[in-house]
């Protein structure tokens, strides 16, 4: 594809994604449905442009104002993650001097909101609670891509197996510092291509999300819920964990979701998982195993903020009143979910939110108001399921992770157990 096409193209789909009226890995999709010439080359280009700007919003908006022309096709150049001589080839003498000259400005003489490129109301909690400097190492973590993490299907192979694999296929996996079942892979290679992954060896999951798992820690022939189960990333790392064994029911109030994780099971050999959309958290399924369950995870609706090295547009699409409309739902769910807990098992409350008003804010108050739960230390739950340097993962007993620490998405997750 000539240059000027593929950047005309790249500034079109910028102006889609701009409108932050939908999720960007949706517009994005349904931006390469309707040009299906694209190959993968130019698709990589255009998507990683696309994400490099939402990622960079304030800082290219304001640095777009200096010049010329459409508004999107300079935010293109700025945004520019393709081949550079390539994109030259595109531009206008005036525009490769324009481009020069922005590319040549120091970004620490920018103003704040355009080195951290949050908005304000993100901004500042976090950095009140990090303080100036681990702020700015978290704003530069959650600028940068996310790598590809992978959990090992323990009831097919080992760790040490599948990455004995992944180097027969000529990609280099790593084991992952915490997770004792994962694997990281730097790039983005083509999974759907390797007998790995298509025989359910190998699932896509964030190590943080690994570790909420292992904090459950659900047993051979025990009675589970995942009570948000979405498209089954956790609900596939429980059963393996039960050893498809027992019985693990997956609910969530969404059935095109459930829906998505019907392949994954397929793949995954369980047979012990019961996925089942409910109406909400009252529903009377819910009401009927209330008492009678031995552990539940609660990995809850949220912000989803701290999955931004992965969906940047997040933060431009949530607000102050988003939240606090999340933090009704997390309060209604987490009361409903402790409901099935039964005495001696375990409730686990988790989000991948940064904010403390998601986290250790519904935690309290939930442990305020039931004092039939006694809250566990995570460092010791995570520590019994062989998860390495368990400490350095929790703060004030609660599993809190950051992508600027522990190289992982933002998570928070308390256990519970029941006494009466």
């Amino acid at each position: 594809m000539h240059p000027n096409a593929l950047l005309e193209l790249s500034a079109e789909l910028i102006a889609e994604v701009n409108q932050l009226d939908a999720p960007a890995d949706s517009t994005v999709s349904a931006f390469f449905r309707q040009h299906k010439n694209l190959g993968q080359r130019e698709r990589a280009c255009l998507a990683e442009t696309v994400y490099a700007l939402l990622r960079e919003r304030i800082k290219f908006q304001n640095l777009a104002q200096s010049g010329t022309g459409s508004m999107h096709r300079r935010l293109a150049m700025l945004a520019w993650r393709g081949n550079a001589a390539f994109l030259r080839g595109a531009l206008s003498p005036a525009e490769v001097h324009w481009l020069e000259q922005v590319q040549a400005i120091d970004p620490m003489s920018l103003a704040s909101k355009m080195r951290h490129n949050m908005p304000e109301w993100l901004a500042e909690p976090l950095l009140a609670r990090l303080g100036d400097e681990e702020f700015w190492q978290l704003a530069t973590a959650l600028n940068e891509a996310a790598p590809l993490d992978l959990r090992v299907n323990a009831l097919k192979l080992k760790r040490e197996e599948a990455q004995a694999q992944f180097k027969a296929a000529g990609i280099e996996a790593v084991p992952t510092p915490y997770s004792p079942l994962g694997l990281r892979i730097d790039g983005k290679p083509a999974l759907h291509k390797l007998e790995l992954f298509t025989n359910g060896g190998v699932e896509v999951q964030d190590e943080g999300s690994q570790l909420l798992a292992l904090l459950l820690a659900p047993k051979r022939g025990e009675m589970v819920v995942d009570f948000c189960a979405g498209a089954g990333g956790k609900t596939l790392a429980l059963g393996a964990a039960m050893r498809n064994t027992g019985r693990l029911y997956a609910f969530d109030v969404s059935g095109h979701r459930l829906t998505a994780m019907k392949p994954r099971l397929a793949r995954s050999g369980l047979s012990n998982v019961y996925p089942a959309q409910i109406a909400h958290e009252r529903d009377d399924r819910i009401k009927r195993l209330a008492g009678k369950i031995d552990r539940v995870l609660v990995d809850a609706p949220c912000s989803g903020l701290g999955t931004l090295r992965r969906n940047p547009d997040l933060k431009w699409r949530q607000s102050p009143k988003g939240v606090a409309e999340l933090q009704d739902k997390q309060r209604a769910i987490l009361a409903s979910a402790a409901r099935l807990v039964k005495p001696g098992g375990r409730l686990v409350y988790a989000t991948c939110s940064l904010l403390d008003a998601e986290n250790e804010v519904i935690a309290a108050e939930f442990t305020a108001a039931h004092p039939e739960f006694k809250t566990l230390d995570a460092a010791e739950c995570l520590a019994k399921s062989q998860v390495e340097g368990a400490e350095g993962l929790t703060e004030a007993g609660a599993l809190r992770l950051w992508p600027h620490r522990h190289a992982t998405d933002g998570f928070f997750a308390v256990a519970w157990e029941r006494l009466a």
